[in-house]
């Protein structure tokens, strides 16, 4: 048969597939060693970048925090010096020209001579009792506020002085109305940035910053800065700042580097700037989930942000000092982290993972693309060259080829070639020379060939029907082997059988019938007078009785044992038929009770069984009659148990056991004989169930092997284990389970 010209897959095509596969290859190593130098390499700038960021931001935003500790030095300097200058001086008019009572009981600027804009406001809230030396101090902190207030308040939203009685003074030119709008009951007492400058808070008595919080009448968020005054040993007066850190919130938030963001929070876990969590509009304060702090009506954040938050705040808290930047890997992060001076607020700028590698991955989607535009240019080149050099050269050696299995030898290619394709023309031309000699030779060859075929064939043929009739030979001397295995396994049987009858027979004592029948014969006249006062003659009537119960026990005994040699003699008819039936169809199965025909198995093997002293143990699931062939499973039972019994005669005669468990697995029944005899190695186990192998010395191999037949015609298997020399075997018989109809 000709080859086709057009072949399956073409040479180019597969040398172009392949050079791109490793062209693309080479392309992607480069992508990728140029995204990971670029990756290094941005990566390694925006760490830097981000560093420099921190700490320019965390420098512009703590220069207010560190003025506002140099204000307060001025103020306490002036402060104290005011309070000297007042004591022992009567205040009392100019105090009341200031400030009056109002109707709601607490104390605060006359309204008509109060300009908040260029005053100090005062509360004296309801219930606070005023004597000369508050009054010297409360003029003292109005005098030093209204004086140094407005030079203050280009930098600060306000300045105040806190008195120990719960007397505010304030200056907030934004807020003119302020004193006048507090409530009368209003504490400062309670207060973060009050009670952080008692000496219980502060011992150092050094300036404090407080949290966050909303002031009560404005209710602008905003932080103070506090420092306590202290004379003779005693607190006398707090001095603070208020800023408003609305400005500084908005500044964190919206001014951050390209693609991050930027978060401010106290050592405590208070949030003090966060882009989603302390914008415009939000009420309350946040604390960061496991701090210290505790929220309850602050916004709503979801389970992912508390992490987030709770991993950036362990990681600024356990940083090493002097490390600005550190990675999160957990969240694909890496932070920058600054600590303002003066409130010790936390400034960080969290960089995403994904920002850092973007410019990495654009770089190198550029190079991908570069590279497979010059991978299918080069592909392209690459066809045009292989289609002209190799194609239509190869297109042609295999229309040759063609021609040449075709027959036509006569080829024409281009020899004038010196490279390889030149040299393959030429080996063609060759071929095709050679070929065409030996097609000759081979048909000559051939003619030959065919008569000595015919020959050979004539002698298969006898050989073949000689064999067919050595096997056929064969086949009936195993048939018969093993109907004269079986039969001989029920014959002993059988044997015992008439032995026990014979000897029952014998021992049967009937002479003491006739000396009964002679004694009565002697005493006929006188039978009535014998049977009752004769001391012989009392004797017979009980005995005659006796020796009637026992000739019909001795009877039913006898027609048992003639009963199992009838069986045993039927099984030999049926053993031979099921032997025949190996030759012919199988016999038709039959409703059959297991666990009687495991019982009919036991009585066949009773002598035996009973020669070795073997103790049977039954397990007998009682199961419906099945469909099945009774004469082969019984077969097979008999050489089973036949077996087990000369296994155990090596065994302690008080220890001989035969076990024979019947139960139901599923669709499948499982017959099982196991003895605790001489078991078997695992070299026989395999070869146990083949023809002519046995281990005995009187045995011929035929029962294991025609019963492992059997089994596999009635569709089930024979199955041998042992754990080894003297541990014992046990054989399972497996057959499906097919349960006869009811009215079998």
């Amino acid at each position: 048969m000709p080859f086709s010209r057009r072949p399956s897959t073409s040479l180019s095509r597969s040398t172009l597939l392949q050079m791109g596969v490793r062209i693309a290859g080479v392309v992607a190593l480069a992508t990728l060693f140029s995204y990971l130098h670029v990756l290094h390499s941005v990566r390694a700038e925006n760490l830097a970048r981000l560093e420099r960021y921190v700490v320019e931001r965390s420098q512009r935003e703590q220069g207010i925090f560190v003025l506002a500790q140099d204000n307060h030095a001025v103020l306490l300097k002036a402060l104290t010096e005011r309070f000297h200058a007042l004591q022992g001086e009567d205040v009392g008019a100019r105090f009341d020209t200031l400030f009056v009572r109002l109707p709601d009981g607490s104390i605060r600027n006359r309204p008509e001579v109060f300009d908040g804009t260029r005053m100090a406001g005062v509360i004296v809230p309801k219930g606070v009792q005023l004597d000369a030396g508050l009054r010297q101090r409360i003029l003292a902190a109005y005098d030093v506020l209204t004086q140094y207030g407005p030079a203050l308040h280009t930098r600060f939203t306000n300045t105040y002085v806190v008195l120990p009685e719960d007397v505010l003074v304030l200056y907030w030119p934004e807020r003119p109305t302020w004193i006048h709008d507090a409530e009368r009951d209003m504490s400062f007492m309670p207060l973060e940035f009050y009670e952080l400058s008692l000496p219980g808070k502060n011992p150092k008595r050094g300036t404090v910053w407080c949290g966050i919080y909303s002031d009560p009448v404005d209710k602008s968020w905003m932080v103070s800065v506090s420092t306590p005054l202290d004379l003779n040993g005693r607190h006398v007066a707090t001095i603070g700042h208020d800023v408003l850190i609305q400005e500084l919130m908005t500044r964190t938030i919206n001014d951050h580097l390209p693609g991050a963001y930027n978060l401010l929070f106290r050592d405590d876990g208070q949030l003090i700037a966060h882009p989603q969590l302390t914008r415009e509009g939000n009420t309350g304060i946040y604390y960061i989930p496991g701090t210290a702090g505790q929220n309850h009506d602050g916004p709503s954040v979801t389970e992912e942000q508390q992490r987030n938050l709770r991993s950036i705040f362990e990681k600024v808290r356990n940083n090493p000092p002097g490390q600005a930047v550190a990675e999160l890997p957990e969240h694909d992060e890496y932070l920058g982290m600054s600590r303002l001076e003066g409130p010790g607020w936390n400034f960080v700028t969290v960089l995403p993972e994904s920002v850092v590698s973007q410019p990495a991955f654009h770089a190198a989607r550029q190079v991908l693309l570069v590279g497979m535009v010059a991978l299918l240019l080069e592909l392209a080149i690459m066809s045009w060259v292989l289609k002209r050099q190799l194609t239509r050269p190869l297109l042609a050696f295999t229309q040759a080829t063609d021609r040449v299995a075709a027959g036509d030898f006569h080829v024409e290619l281009d020899t004038s070639r010196e490279d390889e394709l030149g040299q393959l023309a030429r080996a063609i031309r060759l071929m095709a020379d050679k070929v065409q000699h030996r097609e000759e030779a081979l048909r000559q060859a051939n003619e030959s060939l065919e008569q000595r075929v015919e020959e050979r064939t004539r002698e298969l043929r006898e050989v073949h029907r000689r064999l067919e009739q050595t096997a056929r030979r064969a086949g009936m001397a195993e048939i018969a082997t093993n109907v004269l295995h079986n039969v001989g396994n029920v014959l002993n049987s059988v044997y015992t059988s008439a032995q026990i009858a014979r000897e029952r027979v014998g021992q049967m004592r009937l002479e003491h019938v006739g000396r009964v029948a002679a004694m009565l014969q002697e005493h006929q006249a006188d039978a009535s007078a014998f049977l009752t006062q004769d001391e012989r003659g009392r004797h017979v009537a009980p005995f005659l009785g006796k020796l009637g119960q026992n000739l019909l026990d001795e009877r039913k005994q006898l027609l048992s044992l003639l009963e199992d040699v009838g069986r045993y003699t039927e099984h030999i008819g049926d053993i031979v038929k099921v032997q025949q039936n190996y030759a012919r169809t199988p016999r038709v199965h039959e409703p059959v009770r297991l666990e009687e025909l495991v019982e009919d198995a036991l009585r066949i093997n009773a002598s035996g069984l009973a020669h070795h002293r073997v103790q049977v143990q039954r397990q007998l699931t009682s199961l419906p009659p099945v469909l099945t062939d009774k004469h082969k499973v019984l077969m097979i039972l008999v050489n089973l148990i036949s077996n087990a019994s000369y296994a155990l005669t090596g065994a302690n005669p008080d220890e001989r056991r035969l076990t024979v468990k019947l139960e139901r697995t599923g669709e499948q029944v499982r017959l099982e004989v196991r003895d605790n005899g001489v078991g078997i190695s695992q070299e026989m186990l395999v070869r146990i169930f083949r023809y002519g192998f046995t281990t005995r010395d009187e045995g011929h191999g035929f029962g294991l092997h025609s019963s492992a037949l059997a089994a596999q015609e009635l569709g089930g298997a024979l199955r041998a284990h042992s754990d080894g020399p003297g541990q014992g075997a046990s054989f399972t018989l497996e057959l499906p389970y097919l349960q006869a109809p009811r009215e079998a």
